[in-house]
């Protein structure tokens, strides 16, 4: 009988759902959480930006804001890790409850607003953690403090420290829970923002990857806006999508009407569509990140093929448990094999011309 339907995730889901993911993010820290086999099956082995990833199932930011168990998430079986969204100064985040599980829609509602421990807790974590991490790509996703007025120069400072340690940097445009924060996404904010971080990212010596993640609640035109200032400003990378705003009217939990961004399964059509959207608007020039909505490996397979070079989860490690990145990716690969690709790269975008 698996333990974590059974046994564990009954005692986590009677706790409110802050303190579950608390304790659990803990039991992560002090590794009470047996490793998970590495899956590095040939097909599912890629390189991205010069990056390589054993399989493209990662984990999504928000999970582990503070980078606290960074060592014992790298042996779960993903591909690679994002940590944050961090912001500069530490900010404790929205009033609670922020955050609600919808078990019935296999969702989660969060109105968080970015807390963390700010960006010097974050550093010397990430650094540290580094060292004894298994070795996989691991990302850092920043964000702006809410009070602070120029956005621009609180991205400036999180590109400015994380660049020499990260393999890459996620700007985060599009949280619902920041005030303000995705108007970011509007064209003329967009390219200073996007402008101001590329020439901050060239003047470090790691000179990561940069990635943008975009809402999807955006209509065409912002997808094709998005994606010119992409190709304009040369960003590296592209995350589809963060969480939604909009409620579909089938939702039956009590708690589906709760401010904040959902995610999880109502998420996945509306995500992999934008997803589909924007590489066709980048041309597939752009490598873009899926997430949203993935608990197995036939979604992991839908967003690869409409568009996602990488994957990325945080609902199904709440709903399939710790080792639902090792899961996926076992799909993942039986996916491909029955459709007779013999890698992640020869599926990416074979759906993206396809309506619907």
């Amino acid at each position: 009988m698996p333990i974590y339907p059974h046994i564990i995730r009954p005692l986590l889901f009677a706790l409110e759902a802050e303190t579950a993911h608390n304790i659990a993010l803990a039991g992560l820290k002090k590794n009470f959480v047996p490793a998970g086999r590495l899956i590095s099956y040939d097909s599912l082995k890629t390189n991205i930006l010069g990056m390589e990833f054993t399989n493209p199932v990662g984990l999504a930011a928000g999970f582990d804001k503070d980078a606290v168990a960074l060592p014992n998430l790298s042996r779960l079986g993903f591909g690679f890790l994002e940590f944050g969204t961090v912001t500069p100064k530490p900010q404790k985040g929205n009033s609670q409850p922020r955050l609600f599980r919808l078990p019935e829609d296999m969702a989660i509602i969060n109105r968080l607003g970015f807390n963390n421990d700010g960006l010097k807790n974050f550093l010397r974590n990430f650094e540290e953690a580094k060292k004894l991490a298994q070795s996989c790509p691991l990302g850092a996703n920043i964000g702006k403090n809410k009070e602070t007025e120029d956005s621009v120069s609180d991205y400036i400072l999180g590109v400015r420290a994380l660049s020499d340690v990260a393999d890459y940097i996620t700007v985060n445009v599009s949280s619902p829970n920041t005030p303000g924060l995705r108007d970011l996404q509007v064209k003329p904010n967009l390219e200073k923002l996007v402008g101001s971080v590329m020439n901050e990212r060239e003047g470090s010596y790691g000179k990561p990857p940069i990635f943008l993640k975009i809402a999807p609640d955006l209509d065409e035109q912002d997808i094709r806006d998005v994606a010119e200032v992409a190709k304009d400003m040369q960003i590296d990378g592209l995350i589809a999508t963060n969480t939604t705003i909009s409620r579909p009217k089938y939702l039956t939990g009590r708690l589906s009407q709760e401010r904040g961004g959902l995610s999880g399964a109502p998420l996945r059509d509306m995500s992999t569509q934008i997803l589909k959207s924007l590489y066709r608007s980048t041309e597939g020039k752009i490598p873009i990140i899926g997430v949203g909505g993935v608990f197995k490996g036939t979604d992991a397979y839908q967003k690869i093929r409409a568009g996602a070079s990488l994957v990325q989860i945080y609902s199904a490690m709440i709903y399939r448990g710790p080792y639902a990145a090792r899961h996926i990716a076992l799909e993942l690969a039986g996916a491909l094999a029955e459709d007779g690709f013999s890698n992640v790269a020869e599926a990416v975008g074979v759906d993206s011309d396809k309506t619907g």
